[in-house]
């Protein structure tokens, strides 16, 4: 599309600036994108590892598992943890009465290996909860698809101007004003639990050690819990959200379908010489096979079926050519030539032409009629042989 600026009134065409129109629009050469994503656009995006997922969900999951995780095991966990405290600060004396006061490095350091094994064993339940529900929300967000596109290095992120436009974009500002807008909302939920507290930091202070710090965990897990669930409605918006971006980024214009269409299937135009190529072709192959038929029936201007009955090829008569119009008078200046006899049989003629194909074989329902014809045309050879004899 081009349009014209005039720079003044009193110039004349001379003075019109050339304008490329496609320029000024928002969605690229293609003009808007109105037309839903193609299955070949979206499987290469998936193949780049292009797809629509919130990562927000997946935390907020596995917030949520871990804090109950907790709930479950955590008296249990608080437990281990002690055990081995005791051990260690146990054990050390041990050693050191047992050694004049003094212990040796790869002593201490076998300790200190059984506490972090003891420690592991300890916290497998959070790990194994934390990448099974990594894995299944993924899973859940994307289906199963393994790409390694995502991890081949591309230098255009190195370019230092990209990088800033990146940085103060329009969806950088967005993504943090969202994320300033999270915190104030979890801020709210802290802030109205711990408000119900308010006597509590005395009351710890005259409880014994072990009580205090279990009363302090499960305050710290109820309190994770509300966060997480106020954190997985966030999620679950972002998660619609994202969904909702993702189809609209994937959207095309109707270039693109076009372009789209030409690179998959191929150019319409080559496409249709292609066919008309084959087309004639076959049409020359049929014409060939004109002059070894028994008869040709005509309609007589519109059809033109040629037959043969050859015991060797087929149990029945069968079509070697048929033609409409200029195709059917073809056939029969090509049979004229060859010296094979043509026939007017108008209801014949059609029902051949509109139900047999070329190479198929006469139908029963029509046996009857074509045996009178293939008879008509064997006695007149018989009798232009005999008068010729």
């Amino acid at each position: 599309m081009t349009g014209y600026l005039c720079l003044d009134e009193k110039l004349n065409t001379k003075g019109l600036i050339a304008l490329d129109l496609q320029f000024f629009a928002d969605d690229g050469p293609g003009g808007e994108k109105t037309e839903e994503p193609t299955s070949k656009k979206l499987n290469d995006a998936r193949s780049d590892g292009q797809v629509a997922k919130s990562q927000e969900l997946c935390n907020a999951i596995s917030l949520i598992a871990l804090f109950l995780t907790l709930r479950m095991v955590g008296m249990n966990m608080g437990n281990g943890f002690l055990d081995v405290i005791k051990y260690v600060f146990g054990i050390i004396p041990e050693f050191t009465v047992l050694v004049n006061g003094e212990i040796s490095q790869k002593t201490f350091d076998n300790i200190i290996r059984f506490a972090i094994i003891r420690i592991i064993v300890i916290l497998l339940p959070i790990f194994a909860v934390g990448v099974l529900v990594a894995f299944f929300v993924n899973l859940f967000q994307v289906k199963w698809k393994v790409s390694t596109k995502p991890l081949r290095p591309k230098f255009s992120k190195l370019n230092p101007v990209s990088g800033m436009k990146k940085i103060f974009s329009k969806k950088k500002l967005m993504d943090l004003a969202l994320a300033i807008g999270k915190l104030a909302i979890i801020f709210g939920v802290v802030w109205s639990y711990i408000q119900g507290f308010g006597g509590l930091p005395s009351l710890l202070l005259d409880m014994q050690t072990n009580t205090g710090i279990g009363e302090t965990c499960i305050i710290i897990i109820n309190l994770g819990l509300r966060i997480s669930f106020v954190y997985l409605l966030l999620a679950i918006i972002d998660y619609i959200y994202q969904r909702w971006k993702f189809h609209k980024d994937m959207m095309m214009t109707k270039q693109e379908v076009k372009d789209e269409y030409k690179n998959s299937e191929g150019d319409p135009q080559v496409k249709g010489k292609i066919k008309q190529k084959m087309m004639e072709a076959s049409r020359r192959r049929m014409m060939q096979e004109v002059p070894s038929a028994d008869v040709v029936i005509t309609n007589p201007t519109h059809f033109a079926v040629a037959l043969k009955y050859d015991t060797d090829v087929a149990d029945a008569p069968y079509i070697v050519a048929k033609g409409q119009d200029f195709l059917a008078q073809k056939i029969k200046d090509e049979a004229r030539e060859a010296g094979v006899e043509i026939v007017e049989n108008k209801p014949l003629a059609r029902m051949l032409y509109h139900n047999v194909d070329i190479g198929g074989v006469v139908p029963p329902e029509l046996y009857q009629a074509v045996a009178e014809v293939l008879a008509f045309v064997y006695n007149l050879r018989d009798r232009k042989k005999s008068g010729a004899a």
